[in-house]
């Protein structure tokens, strides 16, 4: 899955590659569909009060920005291994937790960048205040984090396994 360290993003190989075909359908056929629509919309006339012109606009920008955010990750992007089923907790593995040691209050995510955010299942970045706090930690152990109010907050690690997507 994905850690992120200062500098560098690690990836799975199935994860650069799926990086790797978003980035070739954006900057090939996604940018000729999206000036098809701005030349489509422009042939309407006037351009100020052309409402589709400027969806297509905006949307291009929207196109340009995840093109650029791409080319970044990709660029620092190491290519490794997903995590070892060794119950120590790292990016790319589906955590579940106890708050305050407390077995009925528990919380399962994937810990992994926000290129994994699915609505199947909460993600939490390893940069995260709860995701820092967990990395490194083995199943059974106590972990503390600091929440936004300056707080300490803990965790009981219950289980740890590579995510299967």
């Amino acid at each position: 899955m994905t850690q992120t360290s200062e500098n560098v993003t690690w990836l799975t190989q199935e994860a650069y590659n799926k990086l790797k075909d978003e980035l070739a359908y954006l900057t090939g056929p996604a940018r000729t569909e999206i000036a098809a629509k701005i030349a489509a919309a422009r042939e309407e006339g006037d351009l100020r009060e052309n409402g589709g012109y400027h969806a297509a606009k905006e949307e291009q920008g929207k196109q340009e920005l995840r093109v650029r955010q791409l080319q970044q990750l990709l660029e620092s992007a190491q290519v490794g291994e997903a995590p070892a089923a060794d119950g120590e907790v790292a990016p790319g593995m589906l955590v579940t937790v106890a708050f305050d040691g407390d077995e009925d209050d528990t919380l399962t995510f994937l810990l992994a960048s926000r290129e994994y955010a699915s609505e199947e299942i909460e993600t939490y970045s390893p940069q995260s205040p709860l995701g820092k706090g967990v990395i490194g930690h083995t199943v059974g152990e106590d972990a503390e984090y600091e929440l936004p109010n300056g707080k300490k907050a803990s965790v009981r690690i219950l289980k740890a396994e590579p995510y299967k997507g």
